[in-house]
């Protein structure tokens, strides 16, 4: 009876971590929950709100719109220059939109990229109201990469975050891309992993928690998502690629980062580590670190 209790419970904060609400609370920290809200909460999960756009890239763009093959529509902004280097696709992480990409797509920019700024499924401008952790959003990926290809980007450039750095190994796994580099940054090294780090974070025990809610994610959103490994899909990546990672990061481990970094097949790799950082915007914990990583990156190629 307590096993099928606890499936009951894992199906429902599966279901609330991935689905999005127009109609959701006000978030606020688990200390300002009241009693009810508490308990509420612990049975029922907590409901997210739909990621809003924030600030605007403060360049002259484009609006671009692709469509995913299950109809969602998914929006982007594209950013361009004359005489550019190539351009860079940027994809953000999990509650986030390109919003909060635009220190790096500005600092890009900067360097003489144009670049591109995309939505996932179910956060900002794009429609959908659920979202798979990085698996689904592969396609997006790919089909940012496609527009690209079509615009004649004589050097594209993949760069992610988190839930965007999985969806980028999501990609190289289903798709056939030959991108000219790709930055990784906190990437997670399956989604069992990640899972694992967010029970911990609650003070819950990992496992059997972990374990159940990655099922029922899964399940309720039509995947294997104990197939989702960043650091398997890694063996598919022949290009260059700069992985990056923070060393107080409580949400992604160095073991997940070096199982990562040793699967990449391509022999022009770097791993930068951030000494003083999270689970964070890398560029804005340390700049000076950042910008010379990606300089030196872009130099090496």
């Amino acid at each position: 009876m307590a096993f099928v209790a606890l499936n009951i419970l894992a199906a429902f904060h599966a279901w609330k971590f991935t689905h999005f609400y127009a109609d959701a609370p006000q978030h606020k920290n688990a200390q300002q929950f009241s009693f009810g809200e508490k308990l509420n909460a612990i049975v029922f999960g907590i409901k997210v709100n739909n990621s809003k756009i924030g600030s605007v890239i403060p360049l002259s763009h484009d609006t671009i719109v692709f469509t995913t093959a299950d109809n969602l529509t998914i929006d982007a902004w594209y950013a361009t220059q004359n005489n550019a280097k190539g351009c860079v696709a940027l994809f953000h992480g999990h509650l986030a939109t390109k919003s909060a990409v635009l220190a790096e797509a500005m600092a890009f920019y900067k360097m003489g990229y144009d670049v591109l700024l995309v939505d996932f499924r179910g956060h900002g401008n794009s429609t959908g109201d659920y979202c798979t952790i990085g698996y689904k959003e592969g396609e997006e990926v790919k089909l940012a990469y496609d527009f690209l290809v079509g615009k004649g980007e004589k050097k594209i450039v993949l760069w992610g975050v988190s839930m965007g750095a999985a969806a980028i190994t999501s990609a190289f796994d289903k798709y056939d891309m030959q991108p000219q580099g790709v930055i990784l940054e906190l990437p997670y090294g399956s989604l069992l992993q990640a899972v694992k780090a967010r029970t911990k974070m609650m003070g819950l025990p990992a496992q059997p928690i972990a374990s159940l809610l990655t099922f029922w994610g899964g399940v309720e959103n039509g995947f294997n998502a104990f197939a989702l490994k960043p650091a398997t899909y890694a063996k598919k990546i022949n290009c260059p690629v700069l992985l990056q990672a923070g060393l107080q990061d409580n949400r992604v481990g160095m073991d997940e980062i070096e199982a990562i970094y040793s699967n990449i097949t391509s022999p022009k790799k770097i791993k930068v580590v951030y000494e003083t950082a999270g689970h964070q915007s890398l560029l804005q914990n340390e700049p000076e670190k950042w910008l010379k990583a990606v300089n030196d990156f872009f130099l090496a190629q």
